[in-house]
């Protein structure tokens, strides 16, 4: 059956909850000049991984980063029409070939295929279409997308954007509906694209998936409650869903506690070209606000001799105990978090936030398949009872006001360190994280 026919009925089932009483609205459109909006942020990015595997060898790259973003209003009519746009540019600052591979720079190699220095900027720009009837919109072309089965990744100098197809309808109070389809990806530190694949896997040479489907929604039921329900498909790869719950109880005026729920289901489906995957993984987490205290405590599982997955570089890992360096998402792997997080308002200055974590899991990492043709690597026969730790620091400031209001510094510092059997993608580092963000919104 045909991508197109696959989803067909989410489509004819989005438009069919448009309200015929909303074409007076949709006939007086803000206009497609007069809704425009105009904004850009400049970005400056160090990241510094010291690597102690590697005798102290620091990956250390700094970059400016400055995204414009354009969005037009939509014009009159029962269907308005209306444009996206973007615009990038990174420019390094620092990252000499011996201290490459952050992935804030592009990666490049020399003539020997060794890693070499970062050229001096790269760049991107694009734009997608869009038309808007009632409460329903589709765009197409490229796109700004983040939800639990794919998400743009936004934690270096320059977001991820997809090229494909979306589709969104808020035509219920309180339900957002979505589906879409994404063929390529612009990865966060690089000019072009290219197909989309996934962080753990290693594809067969010459083997490539088409492209990622998905649909799902997000209801926000009350005030105190939301929930979301996603299906996706990585053609040839996996049929991958999701489910979360939270609820929000204030006791008082000073206390609230919100318990959630994280779950997501992968399948292999097609060509099976990771290998088979049949993984449940979950979290369960609970935090208590007390006034500008927060404390939370999150338990997380994978269940399936596979880690859980997801797209390259993106950020659509809704689990709790995904942290700066590590997902803690290895084969069947156990963890928890403990979090603490305190608003500095208390003490008079608004706008200065922290977070402090420990966070710790176990898995038996003799299970995996050795012969798995996406996951091999994760097998380790001295890997029965397999540890690791990390700890994270964060601390941010936000400027209230002024000449340079929302002009933000973010520092952030993680410790991760491996025991006695554990070997896969994370290893002993200390990485610090420097970010500037100054947006400014033109008009």
């Amino acid at each position: 059956m045909s991508t197109a026919l696959r989803f067909t009925p989410l489509f004819v089932a989005l438009a069919a909850t448009m309200p015929v009483t909303a074409q007076a609205e949709a006939e007086t459109a803000e206009g497609f000049i007069e809704g425009s909006s105009l904004n850009l942020n400049a970005r400056n990015y160090y990241l510094n991984r010291n690597q102690r595997d590697r005798g102290n060898a620091d990956a250390r790259e700094w970059g400016q980063g400055f995204i414009a973003k354009f969005s037009s209003g939509y014009t009159p009519g029962v269907v308005g029409f209306g444009i996206d746009a973007h615009a990038m540019l990174g420019l390094k600052l620092d990252g000499g070939g011996g201290h490459a591979g952050t992935s804030i720079l592009p990666v490049s190699f020399d003539e020997n295929g060794d890693r070499d220095k970062a050229p001096g900027s790269f760049s991107t720009a694009g734009a997608a279409i869009k038309l808007k009837a009632f409460d329903t919109e589709l765009k197409a072309g490229d796109l700004f997308l983040s939800n639990p089965v794919i998400a743009g990744g936004e934690s270096r100098m320059l977001p991820q954007t997809f090229r494909g197809v979306s589709l969104t309808n808020n035509s219920i109070d309180g339900l957002m509906l979505e589906a879409g389809q994404a063929s390529f990806t612009k990865p966060y530190n690089q000019s072009g694209h290219r197909r989309i694949d996934t962080f753990y896997g290693s594809l067969p040479e010459g083997s490539k998936s088409r492209h990622l489907n998905w649909a799902g929604g997000v209801w926000n039921a009350s005030p105190s409650i939301v929930t979301s329900l996603y299906a996706s498909e990585l053609e040839d790869i996996w049929n991958q869903y999701y489910f979360d719950f939270s609820y929000t109880h204030v006791v008082n005026e000073q206390l609230s506690l919100t318990p959630a729920l994280h779950f997501y289901h992968t399948q292999d489906t097609g060509q099976a070209l990771l290998g088979k995957i049949d993984n449940n993984t979950y979290s369960f987490s609970l935090t208590a606000n007390a006034g500008y205290h927060s404390v939370s405590a999150a338990y997380q599982r994978v269940n399936g001799n596979t880690p859980f997955d997801y797209i390259n570089q993106g950020d659509s890992v809704f689990l709790d105990n995904s942290r700066m360096y590590s997902d803690f998402n290895g084969p069947n792997e156990r963890s928890w978090k403990l979090e603490y997080g305190y608003d500095f308002a208390g003490f008079g200055v608004p706008g200065l936030t922290s977070s402090l974590s420990y966070s710790r899991g176990e898995m038996d990492m003799t299970k995996p398949d050795p012969a798995s043709s996406g996951y091999a690597g994760w097998y380790n026969a001295d890997g029965k009872n397999a540890r690791h730790w990390e700890r994270d620091v964060n601390v941010q400031y936000v400027v209230q006001e002024g000449d340079f209001k929302d002009l933000s510094l973010q520092l952030r510092w993680a410790t991760h360190r491996v025991g006695q059997g554990y070997s896969a993608m994370d290893n002993n580092v200390d990485e610090y994280r420097v970010i500037v963000d100054y947006p400014l919104n033109v008009f």
